[in-house]
C-alpha cells in the first residue's frame, strides 16, 4: 500500500463515566494493585479519565479552524458520544482493538495507545495527534504543523525535575531520555544540527538553556510543548524496529506506570534525527491547569489570544460540576454552530 497523502488529525478520548468501561477498569485495577509492590508506581487517578463534555467543541473547532484536514481519527475504548455522527465522511472511528495488538488489551493507559498510533488503518503518513484537552482557537493551515513535509517542532534541553507531587512523570521523562541516549551523543548532535538548537525566534530562555546544557556531556531531558504533536508514521516504525522489547513492555502496562515510555520518545526521536523543521511553538500556545479560579482561561478562550490552548485537569479537589458548567458556557459562546460531525437535532435522543 502506498503512502497516504494529506494530513490527518488523531484524537484519543475516554468516557470515564461509562459503566461498562468502569467495571472493566475496576476489575483490572484490583488485579494490578493486588500484585504491585509499589502502589505509587501506578497512576489510575480519576482525573486521568473524567470527561467534561467538551468534545463536541473540539470537533467544531477542528472543522472551523482546520477545514483542510483529510480525516479525523477518533480513538476510543468503544464508547461513543450520543451526538457524534459516525456517518460523517471525514470521521473514522478507531476502537482500541482495531489497531492495538490483542496481547496489550484491554488498556487504561494512554502510553500503549499513543505508542501504537502508527498501526491505525488508513492513517496518513503525516498526522497531528491531539489529546482531548487541547483545542484549536484560531485558524491554522497545514504548514503550521508540517513545513516541506517535516513536523514543525522545537529542540530544546530541559532537565528532568524530581517532582514529589507527580513522581511518575519524572520517571517517564527520564525513561525516554535513557532510550535516546543509546542512539545519540548529546554534543555530537548539537554539532551536526546547530541551527535546530539555536534557531532565531526560539524563546530566549530555551536558547540559553541549550547553551548552558553544553557544559554537561549527557542528556538531562528535553523541553516539550504540551500541545498538538505533528508525527510521521515512519518515526514510530523506526523506534519499534530498534526498541521493540522496551515498547512491548510499556504496551503491556494496563495502567500508567513509572516504568513506561511515552509518545514524547517518538517526538524527541524525530528531533534528534533532524526530521523536523524548527519553530517557536510557544508563540501561539497557552497552557492552563484547571482550578477554582478559571477566569484567565475563560478570558483567553473568548479573546482567542493564541491559536491553541491546553486545558489540563490535574486538580483532585476541583469542583467538577461547577467547572464543567463554566467551561461549557464559554465554549458554547465562542463555538455555537454545530459541525458536520454532530447529528442533527432529530437524530439525538
Amino acid at each position: 500500500m502506498g503512502t497516504i497523502s494529506g494530513t490527518d488529525f488523531v484524537i484519543t478520548w475516554v468516557d470515564g463515566g461509562d459503566p461498562a468501561w468502569r467495571k472493566q477498569k475496576n476489575e483490572y485495577e484490583r488485579i494490578e494493585k493486588g500484585s504491585a509492590e509499589d502502589l505509587s508506581a501506578i497512576d489510575s487517578r480519576d482525573e486521568r479519565y473524567r470527561d467534561y463534555g467538551l468534545l463536541r467543541y473540539w470537533f467544531r473547532a477542528a472543522e472551523k479552524y482546520a477545514p483542510w484536514v483529510r480525516k479525523i481519527h477518533f480513538v476510543t475504548w468503544g464508547h461513543l458520544p450520543e451526538w457524534l455522527d459516525t456517518s460523517c465522511p471525514k470521521l473514522q472511528i478507531d476502537c482500541h482493538e482495531d489497531f492495538i495488538p490483542k496481547e496489550f488489551l484491554p488498556t487504561f493507559n494512554c502510553n500503549p495507545i499513543e505508542l501504537n498510533l502508527h498501526r491505525i488503518k488508513d492513517l496518513s503518513e503525516n498526522f497531528v495527534y491531539f489529546n482531548d484537552d487541547i483545542y484549536l482557537t484560531s485558524p491554522v493551515d497545514e504548514s503550521y504543523f508540517f513545513r516541506d513535509g517535516l513536523p514543525r517542532d522545537m529542540l530544546a534541553f530541559q532537565p528532568v525535575v524530581a517532582n514529589p507531587a507527580n513522581p511518575v512523570m519524572s520517571h517517564l521523562f527520564l525513561n525516554n531520555a535513557l532510550i535516546l541516549a543509546k542512539y545519540f551523543d548529546k554534543r555530537e548532535n548539537v554539532r551536526t544540527q546547530p541551527g535546530k538548537y539555536f534557531k532565531i525566534g526560539y524563546p530566549p530562555m530555551y536558547f540559553f538553556y541549550n547553551l548552558l546544557e553544553l557544559a554537561f556531556p549527557k542528556f538531562t531531558g528535553f523541553y516539550t510543548v504540551h500541545g498538538p504533536v505533528p508525527f510521521c508514521k515512519k518515526s514510530f516504525s523506526e523506534l519499534w524496529e530498534k526498541e521493540e522489547a522496551a515498547l512491548r513492555e510499556t504496551s503491556m502496562h494496563r495502567f500508567r506506570s513509572k516504568d513506561d515510555l511515552t509518545d514524547y520518545l517518538v517526538r524527541d526521536w524525530q528531533k534528534l534525527s533532524g526530521n523536523f523543521s524548527p519553530a517557536n511553538l510557544q508563540k501561539d500556545f497557552s497552557y492552563f491547569e484547571l482550578s477554582d479560579d478559571n477566569s484567565a482561561l475563560c478570558d483567553a478562550l473568548r479573546k482567542r489570544r493564541k491559536k491553541i490552548i491546553c486545558i489540563n485537569d490535574a486538580n483532585e479537589k476541583l469542583d467538577f460540576e461547577r467547572t464543567k458548567a463554566e467551561l461549557t458556557a464559554v465554549f458554547e459562546e465562542i463555538l455555537p454552530e454545530k459541525s458536520s460531525f454532530e447529528k442533527s437535532a432529530g437524530e439525538n435522543k
